[in-house]
């Protein structure tokens, strides 16, 4: 990319992959980019579970019933988890990783989606964190965040309108209601 600000124009959430694998090197550096993330206190209160086992990631699909059909297409997820005993700002620190790593992915021209785990339900009302810390063998201390899908986008998204940004909701100074 150019620039910071054409990558935010740019990226959107993929969920819809192509067959080709992710290059390793590409891998690592999304990786790198979750490890570079800022924490709370220097905290690093994340933990990152990478999955390529397709067959894992069709069982991971299943953890809601709706939001994680990415998972059955992608090339490799990667489970961002945190440890609440390292910090308060746990739920903070796993989400800037995560953002950190969809920023990597697509600066290198792969696309990535953002599956909701915390605070998520099963259709048997099972919590969808516990379903995939079952089939992952990840320690109930572990909370799951949320799961990030990778892999080659095979869709078309368009890039975002910056005239219909809402800069409404931007305050300066002070709370000033739209008028």
């Amino acid at each position: 990319m150019e620039n910071l600000h054409n990558l935010l124009v740019c990226r959107h959430s993929i969920r819809k992959y192509t067959d080709q694998q992710v290059k390793p090197e590409d891998v690592q550096l999304i990786l790198e980019a979750a490890l570079l993330s800022p924490t709370s206190k220097s905290s690093r209160s994340w933990q990152f579970i990478v999955v390529e086992d397709k067959d894992i990631l069709v069982r991971m699909s299943e953890c809601k019933p709706a939001g994680a059909m990415p998972l059955k297409e992608c090339a490799f997820a990667v489970v961002v988890c945190a440890d609440p005993a390292k910090s308060d700002a746990w739920i903070e620190d796993a989400s800037i990783a995560a953002e950190m790593m969809q920023l990597q992915a697509a600066d290198l021209g792969i696309g990535s989606c953002w599956i909701q785990i915390r605070d998520r339900y099963a259709s048997d009302s099972t919590p969808s964190q516990e379903i995939i810390q079952e089939l992952l063998e990840i320690p109930e201390t572990l909370p799951v965040v949320c799961v990030m899908t990778f892999g080659y986008p095979a869709e078309e998204r368009r890039p975002a309108d910056t005239s219909k940004l809402l800069w409404e909701k931007v305050h300066v100074g002070t709370w000033k209601s739209a008028e």
